[in-house]
């Protein structure tokens, strides 16, 4: 069976910002992945509960698969009991790993070497890796086997510099990330504000915003058919 990591946050807080998950970045890929048949093992940093930022189930944020989630008892022990991104052997049995987003990634997807290793470790085994919004946070700090940043020479989208600029959290990220990636080498591509926009360079799938989860996810499924 075709097995997918989802990796979420389990930062609480971004420089004192409550922040979390954007729940609809989990749901969404959480269940079309569910419906193309595959095993979905949901993994935190560390294994610690996933906390939900609380903007994501707001009006129109909050859509009809976030909704499904949180009355699906499977989903939420996902969320409170997630799997330890630091005990999966990724170099065995995994065909893809999912980094959804949210602020909380701003704190726990960086500097991680587990996370690290994770990539790295699917890249250089030819197995996909993809990222939303900002999931692409865990990867400028990843290389390729040759030694040379992941991203570099790679077409790639993530959270848009002036999708930041207009949540106002562009003074507490460790980086803007449309910036960072281009800077990694990145040819860094995006949709207007707020529209879907998605990037496949050979197994590496990434999505510019919360927009993007269905087709980031559905991206990735035609790499696993």
């Amino acid at each position: 069976m075709t097995k997918v990591v989802i990796v979420a946050t389990a930062a609480t807080e971004l420089k004192g910002h409550p922040t979390g998950l954007w729940i609809e970045e989990l749901a969404t890929p959480y269940y079309q992945f569910k419906t193309a048949g595959y095993e979905v093992v949901v993994a935190s940093p560390g294994g610690a509960a996933i906390p939900i930022d609380v903007n994501s189930m707001a009006g129109d944020f909050f859509t009809d698969e976030a909704k499904k989630f949180m009355h699906d008892g499977e989903a939420v022990r996902n969320l409170s009991q997630p799997a330890n991104l630091d005990s999966i052997d990724f170099s065995s049995g995994v065909d893809a790993i999912f980094l959804c987003g949210g602020h909380g990634t701003c704190v726990d997807f960086v500097e991680n070497s587990a996370l690290k290793s994770a990539i790295e470790t699917l890249y250089a085994a030819d197995k996909v890796v993809s990222a939303v919004c900002h999931g692409p946070t865990g990867l400028p700090q990843c290389n390729k086997p040759d030694g040379t940043p992941l991203v570099k020479d790679k077409v790639v989208t993530g959270f848009k510099d002036s999708e930041e600029l207009a949540v106002k959290l562009e003074s507490l990220v460790p980086f803007m990330l449309e910036a960072k990636l281009k800077e990694m080498g990145g040819k860094y591509e995006s949709a207007d504000d707020w529209n879907s926009k998605v990037c496949v360079d050979g197994k590496l799938v990434t999505g510019q915003n919360p927009q993007s989860s269905e087709a980031c996810a559905a991206a990735v499924i035609s790499l696993l058919s």
